[in-house]
C-alpha cells in the first residue's frame, strides 16, 4: 500500500526536526564540507555528528564524498537550500508579528484603561 503524500511530508519534516541536522544543512548551503570542518562549526561529539549525518544521508538529502581519507558532505540538490531560505522567511515574519504584538502589549500596559464611554476606570 502506498503512503499518502501528507504522511510522506510529515516523515520528511520529522527527519528535519533535529537542530544538528538543520545546522548541518545550513552549513552545506555554501558547498561541500569535510566532517572535520562540520565538527569545528557545530562543536558536538564526533559520534553524534556521525549519527545525524547518517540520518541525512539515508534520507537522500545529503551525499557523502570520499577523497582519500577525507569524507565530505554536500547537499544532494538545491531544493533543500530553497526550503531553508523559505523557513527563514517564515520565521522572520512570525517573529516580526510577535514583536509587534509585544510592543502593543507593552504600550497598552502604560496607557490608562478606558471604560465604555471613554472614562478612565482607574480613577
Amino acid at each position: 500500500m502506498q503512503v499518502p503524500l501528507y504522511q510522506a511530508k510529515a516523515e520528511f519534516f520529522r527527519m528535519l526536526g533535529h537542530p544538528v541536522r538543520i545546522r548541518v544543512l545550513e552549513l552545506l548551503q555554501s558547498g561541500p564540507l569535510a566532517v572535520r570542518d562540520l565538527l569545528g562549526e557545530i562543536e558536538i561529539e564526533p559520534s553524534s555528528l556521525s549519527q545525524q549525518l547518517g540520518v541525512l544521508r539515508r534520507s537522500g538529502i545529503v551525499v557523502s564524498i570520499r577523497e582519500g581519507s577525507t569524507v565530505s558532505y554536500a547537499l544532494a540538490g538545491g531544493d533543500v537550500a530553497d526550503l531553508l531560505r523559505a523557513a527563514r522567511r517564515i520565521l522572520t515574519e512570525l517573529l516580526a508579528g510577535q514583536s509587534e504584538l509585544l510592543a502593543e502589549l507593552q504600550q497598552a500596559e502604560f496607557q490608562p484603561a478606558l471604560a465604555p464611554g471613554g472614562a478612565d476606570r482607574r480613577a
